[in-house]
C-alpha cells in the first residue's frame, strides 16, 4: 500500500521553531514527529510513501533519504507553489492506482492505521476521514436572535460537541479525478465536490489519543504525552 504525507506547509503557528526546521521534523521525545508517523505506517503495511514537500523540503529529504533506514521506500514531490492540502495529490496521481492513505505530517495518535484502511475498503466508499470528537466550551452567554433581532434564546456558557478531521484520510484512486492539476484545493472543498457528484464519503470515529501539532501549546502537550503513550503509539514497531 502507498501513503502520501502532506509535509509542505510553513508551520507558521509554531514559529520561531519552524523558521529553521520544517514542522514534520520537530522532535517528539527522541524522534521527529514524521518519523513516528512513518513507523506507524510501516507497521500498518505501507510499503511506499510519497512526501509532498515545499518549505524547507531539502531538509526532510536529507533526513529521510530513500526511506531504507525505516524499511520503507520514500519518494518526494516538490510543490513549486502552494497548492493547498488536496492540490498536491494531483502531482502524484499517476503513481496512485489502488487504495491509498493520506495524512498530514504533524499528527500524533494511537489510531490503528491498518484498521482504518480495512474499514474503508469494506465500506465501498470513495473516501474515509478519520474523525475525533471535540467539545468546545463557550465561556460566555450565547444569544439567539430571529430575523428581526428579537431574542429567542439565551444559553449560558454552553458546550458544543463536534466531530473534527484528524488529518488522516483513505482514498480510492477515482478521487483524483476531482483534483485539478496545479490548482489550489483544500480538503473541505474536495470533500464537498465528491459529495456533490454522488460519491460516498464516510467518517471513521476514533476515541483514542490524537493531537494535532499546529500550535505551540499542542506541541508541548504532545511532547509530555509521548513517553507515557509510546508503547501504544509504536506498539508494533520492533526496530528501534
Amino acid at each position: 500500500m502507498k501513503a502520501i504525507v502532506l509535509a509542505g506547509g510553513k508551520g507558521a503557528r509554531l514559529a520561531p521553531y519552524t523558521r529553521i526546521l520544517p514542522k514534520p521534523l520537530m522532535p517528539i521525545g527522541d524522534l521527529p514527529i514524521l518519523e513516528i508517523l512513518l513507523r506507524q505506517m510501516r507497521s500498518a503495511g505501507v510499503q511506499e510513501v510519497i512526501l509532498t514537500v515545499g518549505y524547507l523540503g531539502e531538509l526532510m529529504r536529507a533526513f529521510f533519504q530513500d526511506g531504507s533506514r525505516l524499511g520503507l521506500r520514500i519518494d518526494y514531490s516538490f510543490e513549486e507553489q502552494p497548492l493547498g492540502t488536496a492540490g498536491p495529490l494531483a502531482l502524484v496521481a499517476d503513481r496512485l492506482d489502488d487504495t491509498f492513505l493520506v495524512t498530514n505530517g504533524d499528527v500524533l495518535t494511537t489510531l490503528d492505521l491498518r484498521e482504518l484502511v480495512d474499514d474503508h475498503r469494506s465500506s465501498g466508499a470513495a473516501a474515509t476521514i478519520a474523525s475525533h470528537a471535540r467539545a468546545v466550551k463557550i465561556d460566555l452567554g450565547v444569544l439567539q436572535f430571529d430575523g428581526d433581532r428579537c431574542l429567542k434564546g439565551y444559553i449560558e456558557k454552553p458546550t458544543y460537541n463536534f466531530f473534527v478531521s484528524m488529518g488522516i484520510y483513505v482514498f480510492e484512486p477515482r478521487v483524483l479525478d476531482y483534483i485539478p492539476c496545479n490548482q489550489y484545493l483544500d480538503f473541505p472543498d474536495l470533500v464537498l465536490k465528491l459529495i456533490a457528484n454522488g460519491e460516498r464519503v464516510r467518517g471513521y470515529p476514533f476515541d483514542g489519543y490524537w493531537q494535532d501539532l499546529g500550535r505551540a501549546d499542542d506541541y508541548e502537550q504532545a511532547v509530555q504525552d509521548f513517553e507515557a503513550l509510546r508503547p501504544q503509539i509504536l506498539k508494533e514497531d520492533h526496530r528501534g
